[in-house]
């Protein structure tokens, strides 16, 4: 998750952060102005800050990905090009991802279509697409859906939380939350580097690590998908509090 929602969340809070909201105000009020006119040719397009539309190459990569990794489930189960593809598009999004709350940053311009794009981008980027690189090395049973579902879903509540809890974290001189609370879910690239290593090591569809649990049954489960459902209770944890860099 970027630190975009860190500039839009800093004029909360206290007298430190007044000229940051000062000067936002102008870019936002003439935001909304664009969103919400009743007439004007591609208002919404107008309405976007640079670093909009980095977030939307952030989810770019995530779409990507999906697209990639849905080639592999209908070509040459032998060709691992696509799977490849499918992975090597999420380190982008996750660039993406940093270098549109550097922008924001840099350019003194925040917005709350910026907050909810980055949330949108994340998910489908850390959340969609890994879940679907998953299902087409081999987590392809109903129970595996189930598992890699929750995974998505927990980093869309993640996600949630996030937006509504942001402008009452508590914040360093700069304004940014002082850290994160449960793991971000650009974290997901952990479960990516593991899924690079087993593709690389061939060990896919029949070969999954782990095994295969009931197979053949309707109960036909993989225990690799504990991985991801492991990553999505850390994410929706309460507890676990990570420090910002």
């Amino acid at each position: 998750m970027s630190k975009r929602s860190s500039v839009n969340s800093s004029s909360a809070n206290g007298e430190m952060s007044k000229a940051v909201r000062s000067s936002d105000q102008p870019a936002i009020d003439k935001q909304k102005t664009l969103l919400s006119a009743d007439v004007g040719h591609f208002s919404l397009v107008r309405a976007m800050h640079l670093a909009d539309l980095i977030t939307l190459m952030n989810g770019f990569c995530g779409v990507m990905s999906i697209f990639s990794s849905l080639r592999y489930c209908l070509g040459d189960a032998r060709s691992y090009d696509n799977v490849w593809l499918a992975l090597a598009f999420l380190p982008f999004g996750l660039f993406f991802d940093f270098f549109d709350g550097r922008v924001a940053r840099w350019r003194n311009k925040s917005s709350l279509m910026g907050q909810e794009l980055d949330s949108l981008a994340d998910l489908i980027s850390f959340g969609v697409a890994p879940a679907m690189v998953a299902f087409t090395i081999g987590c392809r049973s109903s129970l595996d859906t189930v598992g890699l579902t929750f995974f998505v879903l927990c980093g869309l509540t993640r996600l949630a939380r996030f937006n509504v809890t942001v402008a009452v974290l508590p914040k360093d001189a700069t304004g940014k939350s002082k850290f994160f609370e449960g793991t971000p879910i650009p974290t997901s690239l952990f479960l990516d580097g593991v899924m690079a290593y087993w593709v690389y090591n061939r060990w896919i569809l029949e070969d999954l690590p782990f095994g295969t649990l009931f197979e053949g049954s309707a109960l036909e489960f993989h225990p690799a998908v504990l991985l991801f459902m492991i990553h999505g209770c850390l994410m929706t944890s309460k507890t676990i509090r990570i420090p910002k860099p």
